[in-house]
């Protein structure tokens, strides 16, 4: 089992007593339904919702006789009511109880993250303001591409968690759906009406249709939102870990004072919490591959699935939580380094303007073939030397011909690739 890393609310939800809380309030909604329509007596029902209580140890020794949970439940439940007990449970399903109890906590569960998730995204919005224009190497294939600045690449982390909000607010939708329709669906024994009833008072949606159970489509679409929500944290752990190389040190994790990077080598300060979000990622990846292999159950039901959810849904929840708010902290007490991003760039020797240049002398009539040869014969030059592009541009008679030396230098510089970050910021919603 994972360690439970998240807040207490996040595992209170997922606690025994809360699980048996919520089973007590259906059987109690589903009489008080039953009654509504005639089914049962009111003044059972009220004597129901009065008087029925559990005592979770007893309920614990009752299934160690048992070996069902749900029939020890009952029985603890039925001591306390009386007579009015025999129409507790009338007409239900053990997974009446245990699929519409997992919709409220999931959903419950869901909230939770999407505050993580905005909690996240406040985060990462300071610190994309604050280098929106702090100029940066842009790479692909991880080898210097074209410039780009910090607080774009923070802009794009924002972006990509907004999506991983809109996904899990689909994904909380998708799984809201609680069922009261007895042993294969067909509710036999028990009104729709009172499924309704049921499923409105808990703010629920009623299953259009069911068997014994809700169908485990919905969960694996639940638990791959997770996943893919992991996956970003991973992406951006990977981000950061590797702008923290000793060759590229751009960014780094806060290193606390008496904090100790290695028990051999005292100069160390490792991306360790970079490192613990990719691994963390790769559990919950893990879990996705489980709810998916639930779908698959036989005909109204088995219960392969059962055991398989006692552990994927509340880790992952407390997982993901402590992950999204891990994320936070990292972002928001990361250390840049403005100046080495600086002293990057420069490592280029310009080379990273070649398509400016290409662009320019296309537009001032030379065939994009003649243009880029004549670009190229400049940037391999200057590969093999050390002056800048500009100087092997400028002494490029076929480059000379159409671009002034003035031109070529306002070409060479990064500022022209930054005309459109406040444009950007804008439509983000970050400026």
């Amino acid at each position: 089992m994972i360690p439970r890393y998240s807040r207490p609310e996040m595992a209170a939800l997922w606690s025994e007593e809360a699980k048996l809380n919520h089973w007590l309030e259906i059987e109690v909604l589903a009489c008080e339904g039953m009654a509504a329509i005639g089914v049962i007596p009111h003044e059972d029902a009220q004597i129901i919702r009065t008087k029925a209580k559990f005592d979770i140890e007893k309920v614990r020794e009752n299934e160690k006789r048992t070996n069902h949970d749900v029939i020890a439940f009952l029985e603890e439940v039925a001591t306390n009511v009386g007579g009015s007990g025999r129409f507790i449970h009338r007409g239900l399903t053990s997974s009446d109880l245990l699929d519409t109890t997992l919709a409220l906590q999931l959903v419950a569960s869901a909230d939770m993250l999407l505050a993580d998730l905005h909690k996240l995204r406040e985060a990462i919005a300071v610190r994309a303001r604050e280098h929106k224009l702090t100029p940066m190497m842009g790479r692909s294939h991880g080898i210097h591409a074209e410039p780009i600045t910090y607080g774009l690449k923070l802009a794009l982390m924002y972006d990509e968690f907004g999506r991983a909000q809109l996904r899990l607010r689909e994904a909380r939708d998708q799984i809201a759906v609680g069922k009261l329709s007895g042993a294969v669906g067909t509710h036999a024994h028990l009104d729709p009406r009172v499924e309704e009833y049921v499923c409105d008072k808990l703010g629920l949606k009623a299953a259009a249709i069911s068997t014994q159970i809700i169908q485990r489509d919905r969960h694996a679409h639940f638990m791959s939102t997770l996943a893919l929500i992991a996956s970003s944290i991973d992406r951006w752990a990977t981000e950061f870990r590797h702008l923290q190389r000793t060759e590229v040190l751009e960014v780094e994790e806060f290193f606390a004072q008496g904090q100790k990077g290695s028990s051999a080598m005292p100069h160390k300060r490792n991306p360790i919490t970079g490192e613990k979000l990719s691994g963390l990622a790769r559990v919950i990846r893990g879990h996705a591959v489980a709810a998916l292999e639930n779908v698959a159950l036989w005909h109204e039901r088995d219960i392969s699935h059962s055991s398989v959810e006692r552990i994927i849904f509340p880790d992952s929840c407390e997982l993901l939580s402590y992950m999204l708010k891990l994320t936070a902290d990292l972002v928001a007490r990361q250390i840049v380094y403005p100046e080495n991003m600086a002293a990057n760039l420069a490592k280029s020797k310009g080379l990273i303007f070649s398509q400016s240049v290409l662009l320019a002398l296309a537009d001032k009539g030379l065939s994009r073939q003649v243009a880029y040869e004549a670009v190229q014969a400049a940037s391999m030059a200057c590969w093999r030397g050390t002056e800048p592009l500009h100087i092997h541009l400028k002494k490029s008679a076929e480059i000379r011909s159409v671009l002034s030396e003035k031109e070529i230098d306002e070409l060479c510089s990064p500022e022209r690739h930054f005309r459109y970050v406040e444009d950007t910021f804008k439509k983000l919603g970050l400026a």
